[in-house]
């Protein structure tokens, strides 16, 4: 496997920084699904010793990213169809409650924040950036999730999306799919707009759940 070039960290806050850092790779499948986790590389890529790295892949392994094994190192985990039809629509359930509670609290700023972000996805989704759509659109939903002011919902829905992160990002890999989600989008800031609670939760749900459709038949043909 070859890695990128040094990315040293600087921050005072290494420990946060190597799991955020980690993440990433794992998530944008730098480091692939069932692959080992190649510690002395990452090392030297990010300029840190074993001790915080290993510290990193517990708290990852505590997510469900990594799998841990004695003697043997660390592991990226598989996302299986199982995992996806368990979790998608708990995470649904969540992102719903998140868009009507949402709606009664959010203010005018916060909206146009929302606004300027789809924007940016629009330039995004148009130039086929994947990346930088994916990185977008995982703050509007995050903006929304904060809107909400629950920190209990705010929590268990983060959890369990960084968990679903990578099948969500593979599976916009289609264009089809890609189109559909950008129109559910359009909808999704018209009722925040709007402060629809209940149709922006109904469209939250539908749009995760045309997300665990499309996740599944990704996996079904690898």
């Amino acid at each position: 496997m070859t890695l990128h070039t040094s990315q040293t960290i600087m921050r005072k806050s290494l420990h946060h920084e190597l799991v955020e850092r980690l993440q990433t790779l794992i998530i944008n499948s730098e480091l692939k699904p069932g692959a080992k986790v190649p510690e002395k590389e990452l090392c030297d890529r990010f300029g840190v010793s074993r001790t915080p790295l290993r510290e990193a892949l517990k708290v990852l392994a505590s997510d469900g990213l990594v799998r841990l094994e004695p003697n043997r190192g660390a592991w990226v985990t598989q996302v299986t169809e199982e995992e996806v039809q368990d979790v998608f629509p708990v995470l649904g359930a969540l992102e719903a409650l998140s868009g009507e509670l949402a709606c009664k609290h959010i203010t005018d700023t916060e909206i146009e924040e929302v606004r300027s972000m789809h924007a940016q996805m629009i330039e995004s989704y148009e130039s086929r950036d994947l990346g930088a759509y994916f990185s977008i659109n995982q703050k509007i939903h995050r903006a929304i999730l904060l809107a909400a002011r629950n920190g209990t919902l705010r929590t268990s829905c983060q959890a369990l999306s960084l968990r679903m992160q990578r099948a969500r990002y593979l599976a916009n890999m289609t264009d089809g799919r890609w189109y559909d989600a950008v129109q559910e989008h359009e909808k999704i800031l018209e009722y925040l707009v709007a402060r629809d609670g209940k149709n922006l939760a109904i469209t939250l749900l539908q749009h995760m759940d045309a997300k665990r459709a499309s996740v599944v038949k990704w996996i079904r043909t690898q």
